[in-house]
């Protein structure tokens, strides 16, 4: 590997620094935490700012600014231009997160309207899809962590990735959800401004038109429009980030959390700001060529590039941006996925009638679980970034269907919505290990619309009302196996599909 720009010891205090004020601040902030709803979902009031914030900085991950270099490095201009497709996740997601906070103002979780809307069996399915995908992008998280700090510094992968795991752990687990949107919205300030300094700088230093000869001379492909591993990546990519946002109960959490009437817009917004920037990051790694440098693993490019074209200062610069990316998204995985075990798994299955006080402990010892196993996968270190997040790409593509059409149409089983996320899941993989990284999501995303479209020719099912706001009082019914009237019951034939009513108007021109 390349001699470290960064000397070991500036940036141990560059970590040290910012894991002081992330952990104070999460301790300053958790002491208001007065209830179960402040600690998961911020008391339900997070305004414009801070949710357009929360929103950018935890999609702007380090799978952003270190994954969108390596796809560049390896596909070319369509590997940067179809990692920054995933925009579109968030935009087709901002009229969802109305509609979720209209139909279920009181929700906690995306498991909450899985079982609501399609019944126990497709709860669990879902469960395990969103499990799996939250656990892949913890380890993609520490993984990079590592990375960044032994590319950078020459310190060691274990303990860079140690110490981003174990700080973004411990100020979670102190602050809930407001200390990981407060930290969110000084994160985002630092990844833009740096985002932006770095790309002016590249642009100075290289230049579009070097970068042009060496590619064309080296490695045209890069360059070539009619690449076709690119060209699928470009659309797998697109359904893998739509699946990562419509299933995660990372953005369903903010879509409860944000105040009323702030979802559309903020998201909205998030996506708009996110756009560019896998493009700026990509760029970085098409410069690798034109300064001739080693790259022994393609994740590890862009801070490479950096701390060779601008020495101490850009690895500097990279450092604290990619340390920001890292943190700002490493807490939210690990606050939502905390959630959805803790309400949908412990309370769910283990402790139905479990009390806030011992929900508020189970979930900060969930969280440190999660936290342990993470670092435990993180230590082998034996995929890398890009290809470990689109072998991801297979489970959460087979939920986009199933939430899409659940969330807009009365139409739609349990049973349709249990064999779409399988079956898509299942071939998602097939085509993963038979064909590549770059067809898996496209193809789960295929069969779980061809499994889901269907109902939309079948006559209205589901009565929103099943989606009413006692959550709680449903849960202790055990005599009701699916929390209500069961999925496929025909009991309303009112409001239209789509119609974004609340509950309270619902269920008055219900009775």
């Amino acid at each position: 590997m390349e001699q470290a720009t960064l000397p070991s010891g500036i940036a141990w205090g560059i970590i040290a620094v910012f894991s002081l004020a992330w952990v104070l601040l999460g301790w300053w902030i958790g002491r208001r935490n007065d209830s179960l709803e402040d600690y998961m979902l911020a008391g339900r009031k997070v305004g414009m700012g801070f949710a357009v914030a929360t929103a950018m900085a935890t999609w702007v991950t380090s799978n952003t600014t270190m994954t969108a270099p390596q796809l560049a490095y390896q596909l070319g201009l369509w590997g940067m231009v179809g990692y920054s497709l995933g925009c579109v996740g968030l935009l087709l997601f901002a009229p969802l997160a109305r509609r979720i906070r209209n139909i279920m103002p009181q929700g906690y979780t995306s498991g909450d309207f899985i079982r609501l809307r399609y019944g126990r069996t497709a709860w669990r399915i879902f469960l395990v899809i969103s499990f799996a995908y939250s656990l892949g992008w913890l380890i993609s998280l520490g993984m990079a962590g590592g990375i960044l700090i032994e590319a950078l510094s020459g310190i060691p992968y274990i303990r860079g990735m140690t110490v981003i795991v174990v700080i973004c752990t411990a100020y979670t687990v102190f602050g809930g959800l407001k200390a990981v949107i407060s930290t969110d919205f000084v994160q985002t300030i630092l990844i833009v401004v740096g985002v932006v300094i770095l790309a002016i700088m590249v642009i100075h230093r290289v230049g579009f038109e070097d970068v042009h000869d060496v590619i064309m001379r080296d490695r045209p492909e890069l360059l070539n429009m009619l690449f076709p591993a690119a060209i699928m990546f470009l659309f797998n990519n697109l359904f893998f980030g739509v699946g990562e946002i419509f299933h995660s109960n990372v953005w369903w959490s903010r879509a409860f959390a944000f105040a009323p009437g702030v979802g559309l817009k903020a998201y909205l917004l998030a996506g708009i700001f996110w756009l560019p920037i896998p493009i700026v990051a990509g760029f970085i790694a098409l410069a690798a060529p034109v300064l001739g440098i080693n790259v022994p693993s393609a994740d590890m490019v862009a801070p490479l590039v950096a701390s060779e074209m601008f020495g101490i200062t850009g690895a500097i610069l990279v450092f604290v941006v990619v340390f920001s990316a890292l943190a700002s998204s490493l807490d939210s995985v690990l606050a939502a996925t905390g959630d959805l075990i803790t309400k949908d798994v412990y309370k769910g299955h283990f402790r139905p009638n479990a009390s806030d006080r011992e929900l508020r402990i189970a979930a900060v010892w969930i969280m440190l679980g999660l936290g342990a196993l993470t670092w435990m996968l993180s230590v082998p270190h034996m995929a890398t970034l890009g290809s470990l997040l689109q072998f991801m790409g297979a489970f959460v593509a087979s939920t986009i269907w199933p939430i899409a059409i659940g969330l807009l149409y009365r139409k739609g089983s349990g049973v349709q919505a249990s064999a779409a996320m399988m079956l898509g899941t299942m071939f998602g993989l097939v085509a993963y290990f038979t064909i590549g990284f770059y067809v898996a999501a496209l193809v789960s995303a295929v069969v779980s619309m061809l499994v889901m479209l269907p109902a939309l020719w079948l006559p209205d099912r589901f009565d929103w009302a099943d989606l009413q706001d006692n959550l709680e009082e449903k849960t202790r019914r055990k005599e009701r196996n699916d929390f209500g009237a069961r999925p496929g019951t025909p009991r309303h034939t009112g409001a239209g599909a789509g119609e974004p009513v609340s509950y309270s108007a619902h269920r008055a021109g219900h009775q």
